[in-house]
């Protein structure tokens, strides 16, 4: 049972990763680590960023049209 469930975490790791869901941690971790009093933008505010930085660079290859 404890494979499967090991399994289980992988690939919700996996998709995660994928997707890009995990990014918002990723950024709320590097910010308290290099800088714990800095302001932490909300999560809507961090997507907003991320998305207006994706489609301002379109030969990142975020988008196929």
């Amino acid at each position: 049972m404890a494979a499967v469930a090991r399994w289980g975490r992988g690939i919700r790791w996996y998709v995660r990763e994928l997707t890009g869901e995990s990014a918002y941690e990723r950024y709320v971790g590097h910010l308290r680590r290099h800088d714990p009093d800095a302001p932490v933008s909300t999560r809507r505010e961090f997507e907003r960023r991320r998305t207006d930085a994706q489609e301002g660079d379109p030969g990142a290859g975020f988008r196929c049209c």
